[in-house]
Formats: C-alpha cells, sequence, structure tokens
C-alpha cells in the first residue's frame, strides 16, 4: 500500500497515520478552517470587517432593545433612553458601511444589507418598543380609515376632517386592503408603515441614482445619505408617505426614459462623445459614472427593463410606461393636495432643456390635466372654501418660507438644541449639494440641479400651515443626497498627483501616498457619515416624550369613543390624543392650544373660566367630556405652545369645577364629564377604572 502512495503522501517520521475515522475533531476541521483562513486572506482585513461589521451590530441592537427604559425620556425623547449597545452598534454600523464602501470586491448586496440594517435601527426601533401606535397624526388617519370601512366610502357629518373625502385615495385603497385581508382595522398595520414606506422607497432610488450614475459606491453612498438625513418624519401612516414614494417612482420612470432616449439617439454626429454629451441639457446619464475617470459611452449606461427601455422611432413613450406614469400620477392626485402640485414643478424643471421636452411634455401635461381635473371637481369644495387663504399665501412669500407656530412660552432647553441641529444638518446636506453642482462639471449635466431647485417655487408659492419649508427639504432631498454623495464618497480613480516624481525608484515612494490618502479619505468620510446620522436622531427622535402614548391614554379615548352618545364634545389642551377621532362623524373636538391668540391667553390666564366657556357650549347638544393626558403635559413642555404647567393647572380647575366629575382615571390620563346639573345622574358617568 505504501507503495501506491505518492512520494507526497509518503510518512517522513512520527506516529503512523490515523484511519479517517479516528482523526480527532480538531483534524477533521483542519480543511473548513483553512478554507476560512484562505477567504480571509483574500477579502483582506477591510473586506473580513465589513462582513463582520453587520451581523455584530444587528446583535447589539437587539441586545440593546430589552435595556431601554422609556419612562426616562425628557427633552431629548428617545436619545436619552437608548443604551450605549444601541450606539455603540449604529457607529459599528457605519463603519462596516463605509468599509464595504471602499473594498470592490465586495458585492452590492452587501451594501443593500447595510442599508435594510440602517432602516432597522432608525425606524422598526419605536415600532418595537413603543406599546402603542406612536404619532397623534398616524392615529387620526387609522380613525379615517375605519371609517371609510364603517361607512362603504365618503364619510358624512365630517366637519373639518371632510378633506379626506376630497383626497381619499389612500385611505379607500387601505379600505381595500382591510376587506381583502378580513381586517378590522389598520391599527394592526400602521406601527409598522415607516419600516414598510423607507423599505419600498429604496427601489425608486435605486432606479433615479443608477440613472445618473454607474459608479455603485455613489449610488448606495446617495442612498445611505438620503436615510442618514431624512429627519422629517414624514414616514408614518399617512398620504404624505404613501403619495411620496408614487412620486419617486414617477421621477424614476420618467428618468429612466430620458436615460434610454439618450442611449438609443445619441447627440447629433455620434462619434466619442456620445457618452458625454448624453448627459448634457440636464437630462439623464445615460452612460457613464459621472466622475472623471468614469467609463463612458452607450455600452455602459443604466439599463431598466425591456419595456422601459425600448424607443419609439420618434422617440418618447411607449403606451404601457406611459400608462403607468398617468395611473401613478393619478394616485398622488386623489390622495394629496402638495404632492401632485410637487410632480408638477418637478416635471415643469425637466422640461426646461430643450432636450428633455419629447420625453418629459407628456408626463408634465397627463400631470397637469389629472391634478386640474381632479381639483375641479371632486376637491372643489375644499378649494372653494380656502381660496381666499391662497391667493393671500401667493402675496407672501416671504411669510411662506417660515414656520407658522406662536408660542405662549419658551420651549424645552433640549428642543431649541434639537432645532439648532436640525437646522445644521439641513444646511450641511444643501451645502454639499450646493458643492457638487459647483465643483463637479458632469453633475450640472444630470437632472439633479434641477430637482434639487424644484420645490423652491412652491415654498414662495404657500406655506401650507407652516410646514411648507420642511415639505421642500424632503422633496429636494433625494437630489441633494446623491450630490452630497459625490462630494463626501472617495472616486474610485487614484487621486492626481499621486504619481512619483522623476527618478524615483519604482515600489519605494511611488506608493505610499496611494495607502495614506484613501485612509484619510475612509477617515474623514467614516466622521461626515457619523455626524450625518447624528443630526438625524436628533430631528427623529427628540420629541418622541409627546409623540408615544401609554396604554392608559389610548384606553381613557375609547373609553369616550364607546360610551359618549351623538352629539357630544372632546375637549383637550392640545390635539395630541391618540384616536379622538373616532367616531368623529358623531363626535366633535376642541383643542384649547389651537384657538386664536386671545383664547390661548384667557387660558393662561384664567384656566376654570376658558375650560368652562369650552364645554359649556350651547351648540353642543350631547355632553362633553375633559380629556386630560400625559403626552398633552409634554408637548406643553417641549414646544412651548403653552406653559409647561397650563395640562397641572387644567386638571386643578376641573378638579374644583362643581359641573365636572372623574368618569375614568389612569396613571396617563384623566376623563371628566361635564354636566351644567349636576344633580342628574347620566349612565355614561360611570368610572372607567
Amino acid at each position: 500500500m505504501v507503495d501506491q502512495l505518492a512520494p507526497a503522501q509518503l510518512p517522513t517520521g512520527g506516529p503512523p497515520p490515523e484511519p479517517d475515522g479516528a482523526r480527532p475533531p480538531g483534524r477533521l476541521r483542519a480543511g473548513p478552517l483553512r478554507a476560512l483562513r484562505a477567504g480571509c486572506r483574500e477579502a483582506g482585513p477591510l473586506g473580513v470587517f465589513a462582513r463582520l461589521a453587520l451581523p455584530v451590530a444587528l446583535a447589539l441592537w437587539l441586545l440593546a432593545l430589552p435595556r431601554v427604559r422609556l419612562g426616562g425620556m425628557g427633552d431629548l425623547g428617545l436619545i436619552q433612553v437608548l443604551p450605549a449597545l444601541y450606539w455603540t452598534g449604529l457607529a459599528l454600523l457605519v463603519a462596516g458601511f463605509v468599509a464595504v464602501l471602499r473594498d470592490r470586491r465586495i458585492r452590492q448586496r452587501w451594501a443593500a444589507g447595510y442599508v435594510l440594517a440602517l432602516i432597522a435601527f432608525l425606524h422598526a426601533t419605536p415600532t418595537l418598543l413603543y406599546p402603542e401606535l406612536r404619532y397623534a397624526w398616524a392615529w387620526k388617519h387609522v380613525m379615517v380609515v375605519d371609517a371609510m370601512l364603517r361607512h362603504d366610502g365618503s364619510v358624512p357629518n365630517a366637519g373639518e376632517l371632510d378633506i379626506y373625502n376630497q383626497w381619499p385615495g389612500f385611505f379607500q385603497l387601505n379600505v381595500l386592503l382591510l376587506r381583502a385581508t378580513g381586517l378590522h382595522s389598520a391599527l394592526g398595520y400602521a406601527a409598522w408603515f415607516p419600516v414598510l414606506t423607507n423599505v419600498l422607497l429604496l427601489g425608486p432610488l435605486l432606479l433615479i441614482f443608477r440613472t445618473v450614475t454607474r459608479d455603485r459606491r455613489l449610488v448606495w453612498g446617495g442612498i445611505w445619505i438620503y436615510y442618514s438625513t431624512s429627519w422629517i418624519g414624514q414616514d408614518y401612516f399617512s398620504p404624505q408617505a404613501f403619495s411620496y414614494l408614487l412620486f419617486l417612482a414617477v421621477l424614476a420612470l420618467v428618468l429612466r426614459r430620458l436615460a434610454a432616449t439618450r442611449v438609443a439617439q445619441g447627440p447629433p454626429g455620434g462619434g466619442a462623445s456620445a457618452g458625454r454629451d448624453a448627459t448634457a441639457g440636464g437630462g439623464a446619464t445615460a452612460g457613464g459614472r459621472g466622475p472623471a475617470g468614469a467609463r463612458s459611452g452607450p455600452g455602459t449606461g443604466a439599463r431598466a427593463m425591456t419595456w422601459v427601455t425600448d424607443i419609439p422611432p420618434r422617440g418618447g413613450w411607449r403606451p404601457l410606461p406611459f400608462a403607468l406614469v398617468l395611473v401613478l400620477t393619478a394616485a398622488i392626485a386623489c390622495s394629496h393636495q402638495l404632492t401632485p402640485l410637487m410632480l408638477i414643478s418637478a416635471l415643469l424643471m425637466l422640461a426646461l432643456p430643450r432636450r428633455n421636452r419629447r420625453v418629459v411634455l407628456p408626463a408634465l401635461v397627463g400631470a397637469v390635466g389629472i391634478t386640474f381635473a381632479w381639483d375641479a371637481t371632486v376637491a372643489r369644495p375644499y378649494l372653494a372654501k380656502n381660496i381666499g387663504n391662497l391667493v393671500a399665501a401667493l402675496a407672501s412669500p416671504d411669510n411662506n418660507a417660515l414656520p407658522g407656530l406662536q408660542r405662549l412660552a419658551q420651549p424645552a432647553p433640549g428642543q431649541v438644541f434639537a432645532s439648532w441641529v436640525d437646522r445644521g444638518l439641513t444646511a450641511a446636506v444643501l451645502l454639499l449639494a450646493v458643492t457638487a453642482v459647483v465643483h463637479h462639471r458632469w453633475v450640472r449635466r444630470t437632472p439633479l440641479p434641477l430637482l434639487l431647485i424644484a420645490p423652491v417655487p412652491l415654498l414662495l408659492a404657500n406655506s401650507y400651515g407652516g410646514e411648507m419649508i420642511f415639505r421642500a427639504y424632503l422633496f429636494a432631498l433625494p437630489a441633494a443626497a446623491l450630490l452630497a454623495a459625490t462630494v463626501l464618497i472617495p472616486s474610485s480613480r487614484a487621486p492626481a498627483g499621486s504619481a512619483a516624481p522623476a527618478g524615483t525608484p519604482a515600489g519605494h515612494r511611488a506608493r505610499r501616498p496611494r495607502r495614506a490618502l484613501p485612509a484619510v479619505r475612509r477617515g474623514l468620510t467614516l466622521v461626515a457619515l457619523l455626524a450625518l446620522l447624528g443630526g438625524l436622531v436628533f430631528g427623529y427622535y427628540s420629541k418622541e416624550a409627546m409623540n408615544t402614548f401609554g396604554p392608559g391614554e389610548v384606553a381613557a379615548l375609547r373609553y369616550v369613543a364607546h360610551t359618549a352618545p351623538p352629539g357630544s364634545r372632546i375637549v383637550s389642551v392640545t390635539a395630541d390624543l391618540p384616536g379622538s377621532e373616532e367616531r368623529y362623524d358623531e363626535l366633535s373636538r376642541t383643542a384649547l392650544s389651537v384657538g386664536t391668540p386671545d383664547d390661548r391667553r384667557q387660558l393662561v390666564a384664567d384656566p376654570a373660566s376658558a375650560v368652562e366657556a369650552a364645554l359649556a357650549d350651547p351648540a353642543v347638544t350631547g355632553p362633553s367630556y375633559l380629556v386630560l393626558t400625559k403626552a398633552q403635559t409634554a408637548e406643553c413642555r417641549l414646544t412651548g405652545i403653552l406653559p409647561a404647567d397650563t395640562v397641572d393647572r387644567v386638571r386643578a380647575a376641573a378638579s374644583a369645577s362643581p359641573t365636572l366629575r372623574v368618569v375614568f382615571t389612569d396613571g396617563d390620563a384623566t376623563v371628566y364629564r361635564h354636566s351644567a346639573q349636576v344633580a342628574v345622574e347620566s349612565p355614561f358617568a360611570e368610572s372607567g377604572q
């Protein structure tokens, strides 16, 4: 048997070889261990770190969640109660993502995994921690869906919420979903809507960014920056989040069509400049990665599916993709008031370069026609009622760009600091975007500068309840994020000027700058991405003390909704309530904080008389209920809309009032029932404890 062994297999001394079945476990694992070592050597230290950082960061995140104590939230909300494990995992996630960007051998699915992990860190954390649905506006929209489900369409006697009858697309889509699944309320899945929305946004963002550049690092870096700077918080269960997703989908289809048209037609004269000129005039990049040193030409251009890229003989649109654009535009127009106007403004900007018009003008005409048709018919009652305010807003563009909140007290110091961080983050993103436009010539040949300024006309035309400046930032953010990535993400080409001086021996001094400079740039990129993400958490998490609700607050509102007779009124200090809109077609609501400035000053000066006046309104046919909750106290303290002790003073006045008595109490909420005749008993006055 020894004679049959190859020379390399002959024993060289020591104990004889053992049979395979008798090998110790360590020797059985020698093969896999050698393969692992070989894989690590092939990947290099950066590749190994990039592959290990993601699972370790997710493990730290999961270990951190059980250690959160929500009762400790103060002026900075969730930031104050997230443990060190959470922040360590988040920092490790950023570092691992930077490593993925630098190592060209790592597949793009790792970048996608990091982005999905970032979404989980930021948006799944509140959902997993909070016992109830977050944010009062999300509760309102859930109640509207439930009411439309109950009425099988428009809700009668909707009062101030009749606006949702005139833009019902988002709500009716959820009604269809509830009927198809057999669910009784949207409350069961609304808490996960921020996670779902942000995951779905990946699709149109990838399409848009890959239309502009073929550099995977810029694409994924831009997407990372988008999620790291989207602090506005318009991803909750709302028509805005839904229509914003469709808005980006329409832009993606239009830009992909522009890119495909440039590839198919090329510039006049053709030649070697085809890839370069394909980006001129604000069109989408057909070929190159964008930055200097990238590949150019039709052969390397961004590609979409066949039915999107096929170009008619005269250019423009095929029927199927154009029909999809019209369907998405119609869904936007029937779901939200502002987003169709933002879409029209963006398409108008894209139509400015003449070479884009064959593609953009049909989509623009369709958007204008659909929006006008909807506003002139279904939404006409709202527009006719508010036409005066719309005209007045056009005459005061300087006021439209400013927040409209009038405070009677100073906000909490932590909120003042968070507000300055938000402003700094916004300014930093816009400054990076402008720097990219000035510094990179190739950027000026893409649609990004046009999309960046597209929200400006609407910013000057209407205040949108004091929120227009925030919405303008939201709609400009996709373009701004990719522009910022061109500044922050290192280029794949070797840095200029890194060649060795004449006479320098090869392999000596010439290599040092090539190793050192990328390391420095990686460090700067890491610091910049950490700073942007740090700014985001202040805008997204700092108000959580008023955005989260306890089970007692939810139970208090359900008690009123289930026991109050039709015609009753719900009175509260602020509108920060979970589900006060339940049965909004039968019960009216009054928030004292949204009254006139004189009414609010009266509330601060004499809470007893102000509350009595609101509860004893002769126009109310049923009893009135005063609801005081922990979230209202937090809103007053954080925002300064009213003095921090307003809710406590109202509670003291209510407890001393002969016309009010407690019908429900919990650690987080108290409900009082008002009665002009104290001696009269009512079946609705029993305790809800």
